[in-house]
């Protein structure tokens, strides 16, 4: 059937298309990442990324298409992850502005849309690269152009922007040695053919389940067997700038009195701290992505204009190391022998999901424990002696560990330092607010500072009968605990959990995060979720499987 014309709802559909058929593949362009730093986790970013522009959307259907792009480009601003993910953010912000005054557009519009994002993503990048994401989408929009040209038939068109999508993905090897050694595409291109692989699906009436999964040949699986980790194709003292910087400036017009903001100026200013820079701005907030070997001066930088939100440094030699180590085709002599580094972080954690998630911010040593599974003195000093620095910072994160860590600290060799978080959301804010640049004492101020600005909240159960701060407690009563104290209680966990969050979220709150424990369901997290979005529109929410025990869901809300 001829399509020539595409209203607000239907490009809303294509957008919930293209965003379900990534995320179904959203590992499979994990196993590609590559390029340009070993991270590997383009998927998930990417994924992560359009799911927020889709959530977006979804919360302002409209029949007026501009309106509805405008929805992905604020979506996808906010939400906009790693580098692939802002680039996906910056396609579509270019073709959103395009087309932002439009109730419908054509095949032309489309085509012309397509190219405007082209090129104000490559403006966002400062040392574009060929052969990634970028020249996928310039090789398919400049293809979109010569169909418009042709025809005023979208399906047509979008079958041959797939088309030609597709084989630039297959080009990309020839454009980037690295990627012809280890024998893989472009992962964020990849990431882009299946978003519009959705888009033609709903142009053509084809149901993603019945959507074949990406073919993958014989060749192709026996070099992913082969190749665990492309990251082993790359050596840990090859990484120039080894942090991997991203934070939001909040404008504010007393500092821009001063320092007046504009993007271009501002772009070529801070690229002087590194690489991989991406610089995405509004009237309101700047979204920035460095890859840098001094995060603090950055951030120092940055804080001219406004006021810093969203801060998170990641150190990308300790990620390479660690994937490397993963790896088990890689010789242990060519991972085992660590040099001592400056500073290491050792956290307490319940639950694996909770363990993963503080080693993915930048635990050296994680020890598993927590509420009723409180570590020992000698515990913590046998994960200080695991952690390979002089100086180490340990995150007890529960206020029943901290004196335990504190006597660790007096009985080891080390030099100790203690950062008294009393729950997990605590020790994430603390941990993100590291500066591997910065002196022991500035670090030390910058994490209790992080730590109190953060609102903690827990939903677990009674385990007795008990009256408390003006509440009636029954044994097995579902209880909402907000910095350290009960402000809820209710026989129903979603009844009390919603009440929990009533209290932690107000007019300046921007992102929730919840943690899921062991017997948290899929329907009473979506319950929660869906709840927030309606009657907190302006609230990111982020969901992590904790797994953690006793308590049903972890909140934190920044």
């Amino acid at each position: 059937m001829s399509i020539t014309v595409i209203d607000g709802k239907r490009f809303a559909e294509m957008i919930f298309y293209g965003a379900s058929h990534l995320s179904k593949n959203a590992q499979y362009v994990d196993s590609l990442n590559v390029f340009p730093v070993p991270d590997g986790d383009t998927g998930t970013n990417m994924n992560l990324s359009i799911q927020s522009g889709a959530r977006e959307v979804r919360n302002n259907i409209d029949s007026h298409v501009g309106k509805v792009g405008a929805s992905l480009a604020k979506g996808l601003l906010m939400g906009a992850r790693g580098n692939s993910g802002v680039i996906l953010s910056q396609l579509f912000r270019g073709f959103s502005k395009l087309i932002e005054d439009k109730e419908t557009i054509d095949a032309l519009d489309f085509a012309q849309a397509l190219k405007y994002g082209v090129e104000t993503a490559y403006k966002a990048v400062m040392r574009p690269v060929e052969g990634t994401i970028l020249t996928v989408a310039k090789d398919a929009a400049n293809k979109a152009e010569e169909v418009a040209n042709r025809t005023n038939d979208l399906t047509v068109l979008m079958e041959e922007v797939v088309k030609e999508a597709k084989a630039s993905l297959e080009r990309t090897p020839d454009l980037l040695p690295v990627l012809k050694e280890v024998g893989v595409v472009d992962s964020g291109g990849q990431g882009l053919v299946f978003v519009y692989e959705g888009f033609l699906a709903q142009l053509n009436g084809v149901q993603l389940e019945g959507m074949e999964s990406p073919e993958i040949s014989m060749e192709q699986l026996v070099k992913q067997e082969h190749h665990k980790s492309v990251q082993g194709f790359m050596n840990t003292e090859d990484i120039e700038f080894g942090y991997c910087t991203e934070f939001m400036i909040k404008l504010q017009p007393e500092k821009l009195k001063t320092n007046p903001f504009d993007e271009n100026t501002f772009r070529n200013d801070i690229s002087r701290f590194g690489d991989s820079l991406l610089v995405i701005s509004d009237d309101e907030v700047v979204k920035v992505h460095i890859h840098s070997e001094k995060p603090g001066e950055v951030l120092t930088f940055g804080q001219k204009y406004g006021e810093l939100i969203n801060m998170k440094i990641e150190n990308m030699r300790q990620q390479h190391t660690s994937i490397v180590e993963k790896d088990k085709s890689v010789p242990v002599e060519h991972v085992s022998n660590r040099k001592e580094e400056e500073y290491g972080l050792v956290t307490v954690a319940m639950g694996s999901g909770i363990r993963d998630l503080f080693q993915s911010i930048g635990a050296k040593v994680v020890i598993e424990g927590g509420q009723t599974m409180n570590p020992s003195t000698e515990d913590i000093v046998k994960a200080i002696e695991q952690s390979p620095a002089k100086k180490v910072f340990v995150f007890p994160n529960n206020k029943n560990i901290i004196l335990a860590a504190e006597q660790a600290r007096d009985v080891s060799d080390r030099e100790v330092i203690v950062i008294p978080t009393k729950n997990v959301p605590q020790g994430v804010a603390a941990m993100l607010a590291f500066n591997p640049n910065a002196d022991v004492e500035q670090n030390k101020t910058s994490m209790i500072q992080a730590m109190e600005q953060v609102k903690s909240g827990q939903i677990t159960y009674a385990v007795r009968d008990t009256k408390i701060d003006g509440l009636t407690i029954e044994k097995d009563d579902i209880m909402g605990i907000k910095d350290g104290e009960i402000v809820v209680a209710d026989k129903n966990i979603a009844v009390a959990s919603k009440e929990l969050l009533k209290t932690m979220i107000d007019e300046d709150s921007e992102i929730l995060t919840i943690l899921t424990g062991e017997d948290a369901t899929d329907d009473l997290v979506d319950e929660l979720v869906q709840f927030v979005e309606q009657q907190y529109p302006e609230v990111e929410v982020e969901v992590h499987d904790g797994k953690q025990p006793l308590y049903h869901f972890i909140f934190a809300v920044e």
